[in-house]
């Protein structure tokens, strides 16, 4: 008798804790959903899409943008960052930091002299 009283009792848990799982999103099964998965942990996506990726002039690396010269590549989070043109071609996204308009530009200018 207690033998049925247990396996009752484990069988109740048992629903009980499927169905707080399927109500608060735990296992999803059926309805046609699918949980997006995450991309590799290594570059291989990267890699596949930069082999991908078709430009006739220059393929910027961490874009993926086809400009024509390597200091017109923009920057991969504009809303966030500045771009700043060095010498020699070279351009480099810093971070807007919360700084004013045009703040993250001077400073780096500063630093550029040496006058930080």
């Amino acid at each position: 008798m207690l033998f049925w009283y247990i396996a009752l009792f484990i069988a109740a848990a048992t629903a009980q804790f499927q169905f707080f799982d399927q109500f608060f999103g735990g296992q999803q099964q059926g309805g046609g959903q699918q949980e997006k998965q995450n991309v590799a942990s290594d570059s291989s996506w990267f890699q596949q899409t930069w082999q991908q990726a078709t430009c006739s002039n220059y393929l910027c690396p961490d874009t993926l943008a086809c400009v024509h010269f390597p200091h017109h590549c923009p920057c991969a989070f504009p809303e966030v960052e500045d771009k700043v043109e060095l010498a020699d071609g070279i351009r480099v996204c810093a971070s807007k930091g919360g700084f004013k308009e045009g703040e993250t530009l001077r400073k780096i200018e500063l630093a550029r002299k040496g006058l930080n």
